[in-house]
């Protein structure tokens, strides 16, 4: 090859060797490296400046085509899910379509139900209507009876009196037997006088019975309010964790009795020196109902509170409805009151006067902040706490956001023993 035909890089290094007076070995060595160099349009496999990441290697195994064998693992896979969402779909048009027909069951249900009251309540209508009835005509047989005796009589003193206005024409008096036989008709009519008063209609008897049936109508509205409250029965339990050492919880879990001695060990969550107990099982959405039974109580508590409410202590923050984290309905010394944050209302309680409340019913509406006590006997509400209905600076106070437990405490009264016992209604509607 002559130095015209030689590479750009050949000529290059030679003039470099030249110009720079550089020993001819390293001008050799950089012809060799530059001769060395692989053409960029090469067949030869292209060498990497480093090796693959094991994330650039993930990414090609991920990119790899899939096999045969698991596309048809794929279509099997994806097949099964469609015959189950099929399946699935089915079953839901299924429900849907069964959902009509049961409600049209249950509805008829309930209309025979009532149907069946309404039919009771018409003939014990009618039975009292009749003998109503009975009555009016027994007492118009009697009235009809003396009216007749009456008539009778006014019938001989017109005889009478005409007889003796002809003897009075003919200057003749009447013969005595006859004038005694009048008289003797007229006392006796006199006597029979008073026994007139006597008949009329057994009004006391009605009058009771409308009193009766004014009482059973407001029971019967009172039972008919309950009922859908009793719907939303939550069974509440108590916690014995969160008991005062003093309360012992019954064996199913519904009462609590208070004893002198301590007869449970300490336990962090236990309310140390409040006479409180929570229940096991918190309301967290939507709406329940708790009922509890006070009678054996003369100094009770009831209500339900947050699961942050201070255990330990005497203050207020342990102390049903003297915190925001609890509400309650307080009776001691023959006073009803409604507490919260401290505050208390005294309770619309129609029974004031008569011995004492039986059964307290608190229910809550949880998503609209809505808390009310019930007297659970006649239905009437104690006290209405409600986000609604207060201002908005105590709003936020009503506005539930964390799980409700129901609670109860137990209250010493003035010169009075401790109270006994309390307990949570599990019944339904009564049979």
């Amino acid at each position: 090859m002559s130095s015209e035909e030689e590479s750009p890089v050949a000529q290059s290094a030679l003039s470099v060797q030249r110009g720079a007076g550089v020993p001819s070995t390293c001008g050799q060595s950089v012809l060799q490296d530059a001769m060395s160099l692989t053409p960029l349009d090469s067949t030869e496999d292209r060498v990497q400046p480093f090796p693959r990441s094991p994330q650039l290697q993930r990414r090609s195994a991920k990119a790899a085509p899939p096999t045969q064998e698991q596309l048809s693992q794929r279509v099997e896979e994806l097949q099964a899910q469609k015959t189950k969402t099929e399946a699935r779909i089915q079953s839901l048009k299924k429900r849907r379509a069964d959902l009509a027909t049961r409600t049209d069951v249950m509805k008829q249900q309930i209309h025979a139900q009532f149907e069946a009251m309404r039919a009771v309540l018409k003939q014990d209508e009618q039975a009292v209507i009749e003998t109503l009835d009975i009555d009016m005509k027994r007492t118009r047989e009697m009235l009809g009876q003396v009216l007749k005796t009456w008539n009778q009589h006014l019938h001989q003193l017109s005889r009478t009196i005409s007889i003796t206005q002809q003897a009075v024409k003919d200057t003749r008096t009447a013969a005595p037997g006859g004038q005694m036989e009048d008289k003797n008709e007229i006392i006796n009519l006199q006597k029979s006088d008073g026994a007139e008063e006597n008949i009329r209609l057994d009004e006391e008897r009605f009058e009771k019975l409308v009193q009766m049936l004014s009482s059973v109508c407001k029971e019967l509205r009172a039972q008919l309010q309950r009922k859908n409250l009793l719907l939303d029965l939550l069974p509440a339990v108590v916690d014995p964790q969160t008991c005062h050492p003093q309360l012992n919880a019954t064996s199913d879990g519904k009462g609590l009795f208070y004893r002198a001695a301590c007869s449970s060990p300490e336990h962090p969550l236990k309310f140390d020196q409040v006479c409180c107990g929570l229940g096991s099982a918190p309301l967290c959405s939507g709406q329940g109902y708790w009922e509890v039974d006070v009678r054996c109580c003369s100094s009770w508590a009831v209500g339900v509170a947050y699961e942050r409410l201070e255990r330990k202590g005497r203050d207020k923050g342990s102390k049903l409805g003297r915190n925001r984290n609890s509400w309650c309905v307080e009776y001691r010394n023959e006073k009803l009151l409604a507490w919260h944050n401290d505050r208390n209302m005294v309770c619309h309680w129609v029974g004031v006067g008569r011995s004492r409340l039986s059964r307290v019913g608190m229910w809550v509406q949880f998503d609209k902040g809505q808390l009310v006590f019930f007297d659970a006997e006649t239905m009437s509400v104690l006290h209405s706490f409600s986000a609604v209905m207060t201002t908005v600076f105590d709003r936020a106070h009503h506005q539930f956001t964390e799980p409700l437990y129901p609670a109860v405490r137990f209250i010493k009264p003035d010169a009075q023993e401790w109270p006994n016992h309390m307990e949570f209604c599990h019944r339904t509607l009564p049979l």
